[in-house]
């Protein structure tokens, strides 16, 4: 099936530190990731992983438990997904570092983010980090150990007082630190490879980088997410690490979390010329010159960020990008075999409700998510502030002040029980179709983030009528001053 595609590993990105999906709606949606193409699964668990003993704290409230873990595995092996665990071990550590017990070890005092590369107990965390992960992965061949985005390097206290030593740099203390997490894996399990986010290395000097040592101990990936990626950039860097060491490399595209941290549906158009522009940069050089591509699909910007598109919603996305990868280009008969798996009319709909949401896990999901995106916030603004009637009478002026002409609250009040009625309907089914894949904490913060505004601008609309429909006086005209003569 892949012998026409330049990536023979193709991975889909689970980012578990938003919306984890139950271990029930994985394995409805692992056969369907195996059928579209992909054959393996990078698995960020960050809080979802249970970890014991001193780690136990950083379990979220809903972990797996080792058992889940075990069953996650078993389903993908049914599915022949080959799993890589990914682990972070120096930027993106809010999971960690947020927690009292391990604030001492960041970098920088009141920055949660990143872990500061120079007490002894952080290489020491990130050991105990790897051991268990491993340990409930006993066959991976790789371990993703992120060390992406590591900012604030070199700011922390410790980092300052090194940086003044003579021919020390924030790169080489970089550098220093993957050295020391990537042989920590390999001396617990000499099998396994280490895999890091390659942002972090681009821009340091060629020898620099070949002296490292770290060459020979990592494989980067290299990440890149933007519809017009620079090709002819992308394959001056991987010859770059070529010349430096590295014997393999890795790409990474997006399917889904990179056009906006509370983007709700994926814009397909994007992503697909982003794999456009990965198979270019793949067929420039000799054929299996990349060891695979990993479709990553972030759930959160960040520990802290807003959810961006649920993995539901991302389905049709996935389908299409890894259709493109397959078959070289994304034509006729490639948007009809998607179409053709997902069970859907038509790849591009705006309108699933109408058009047929789908036969794929979570189909469901991604119709009501599309209804509340594309409507919600637009029907609500539309009755406050494009309705002559609640303009033009019924004012925050007005409100404020429970003044209104009795007559439009006739005009106004059906309206606004109309539009309620009908999407509180719609967000209960979608409530109830949420709660069979996601965890309670997950479907709360979409609903409050994505619904509840808009719902509740409309009731306090409809309570500020209710008030005034009936008032104990005659409301004075707007402005007019009572004590004053006639």
């Amino acid at each position: 099936m892949s012998g026409a595609t330049p990536f023979k590993m193709r991975l889909v990105h689970l980012d578990l530190k938003g919306a984890p999906p139950k271990v029930s709606y994985l394995s409805e949606i692992f056969p369907l990731f195996s059928a579209l193409g992909a054959n393996g699964l990078l698995v960020e668990y960050e809080d979802m992983f249970p970890y014991e003993g001193p780690l136990r704290l950083l379990r979220a409230k809903y972990a797996y438990s080792p058992s889940e873990i075990k069953e996650i595995l078993h389903l993908a092996g049914l599915n022949e997904l080959e799993v890589i665990p990914l682990v972070q071990t120096f930027g993106h550590m809010e999971f960690v570092l947020k927690h009292a017990a391990f604030a001492h070890l960041r970098e920088v005092g009141p920055f949660p983010c990143t872990l500061n590369p120079h007490e002894a107990e952080s290489l020491a965390l990130v050991g105990a980090m790897i051991d268990q992960v491993l340990e409930l992965h006993p066959g991976v061949r790789w371990l993703h150990v992120g060390c992406d985005e590591v900012y604030y390097l070199g700011e922390g206290e410790a980092s300052r007082w090194w940086l003044q030593q003579e021919q020390n740099s924030t790169g080489k203390l970089c550098l220093s630190h993957m050295r020391a997490v990537a042989s920590c894996v390999q001396a617990r399990r000499p099998s396994v490879t280490p895999l890091v986010w390659d942002d972090m290395l681009r821009d340091l000097p060629e020898d620099q980088l070949a002296a490292s040592g770290v060459p020979q101990l990592v494989e980067p990936v290299l990440w890149d997410y933007a519809a017009d990626l620079d090709v002819h950039s992308k394959v001056l860097l991987m010859q770059k690490y070529w010349r430096c060491g590295f014997p393999r490399l890795w790409a990474a595209s997006a399917f889904k979390g990179a056009t906006g941290p509370s983007q709700a549906v994926p814009p397909i158009k994007h992503h697909l010329r982003n794999h456009v522009q990965w198979l270019q940069v793949a067929s420039s050089r000799p054929m299996d010159s990349l060891q695979g591509i990993i479709l990553t699909g972030w759930q959160r910007y960040d520990h802290f960020s807003v959810l961006c598109e649920l993995l539901p919603a991302g389905v049709p996305s996935l389908a299409a990008c890894l259709q493109l990868l397959l078959r070289g280009g994304f034509d006729g008969d490639a948007k009809a075999k998607v179409e053709n798996l997902l069970g859907i009319s038509n790849l591009e709909m705006m309108d699933p409700i109408r058009e047929g949401a789908g036969s794929f896990p979570g189909s469901n999901i991604l119709a009501l998510v599309t209804q509340v995106s594309l409507h919600l916030r637009s029907s609500v603004d539309a009755l406050l502030e494009g309705n002559t009637y609640v303009t033009g009478w019924f004012s925050p002026y007005h409100r404020r002040r429970k003044l209104i002409h009795p007559v439009m609250v006739q005009h106004i009040q059906p309206a606004a029980l109309s539009l309620l009625a009908q999407w509180s309907t719609l967000v209960q089914e979608l409530e109830a179709a949420l709660q069979l894949a996601f965890y309670p904490d997950a479907v709360e913060e979409w609903l409050e983030e994505n619904v509840h505004p808009s719902l509740q601008r409309l009731q306090a609309l409809l309570q500020d009528l209710s008030e005034v429909a009936s008032p104990p006086s005659p409301p004075t005209s707007p402005g007019r001053d009572v004590a004053q003569d006639p």
